[in-house]
């Protein structure tokens, strides 16, 4: 993540699009998400990344794989702007994150929350070959938690492995 990313990031969650993942939020709160996101790296060893286009640079939207107290599970979460949807830049860099988060961190687990409404992300959640798992504890009651590889229990905190 760089500085340069946030006006965009700012837009996008101010705006009736961040409906699926809590928002619209005001712009300080849109802030403090995004420090959060960048302060995941520090404390728990994994956050966001922007997502850029090779060709151009232009940032596209960012995937995550999320910790602490706002995520009962490791989570593995992504969004694009507008005008990137469709191309195939999700599934490329959330798979991407999915697979650093399993081989490189050892992580046993990882879930997406998904809001019920929010069909693209559910389609891609399950083209990235994660399963409903209806028992899995969420942050948010209406949130639908796909589980990617494994059903161990690794929580943020836990020890993780295979």
């Amino acid at each position: 993540m760089r500085y340069g990313d946030w006006n965009d990031y700012a837009d996008l969650m101010c705006a009736g699009r961040a409906r699926y993942m809590g928002g619209p939020f005001s712009k300080d709160t849109a802030w403090r998400l995004f420090c959060s996101d960048h302060a995941q790296w520090d404390f728990f060893g994994c956050g966001a990344l922007m997502v850029d286009c090779r060709e151009t640079g232009a940032c596209l939207g960012q995937v995550a794989v999320n910790a602490g107290p706002l995520f009962p599970e490791w989570e593995l979460g992504w969004f694009l702007y507008p005008s990137a949807e469709g191309r195939g830049y999700a599934f490329e860099a959330a798979s991407a994150l999915r697979d650093w988060a399993r081989d490189a961190r050892q992580l046993a687990t990882l879930v997406s929350y998904v809001d019920p409404e929010n069909q693209p992300s559910r389609r891609l959640a399950e083209r990235l070959g994660a399963r409903l798992d209806e028992t899995a504890a969420r942050p948010h009651p209406r949130d639908l938690v796909f589980r990617h590889f494994g059903v161990a229990d690794a929580r943020p905190g836990r020890p993780v492995g295979p």
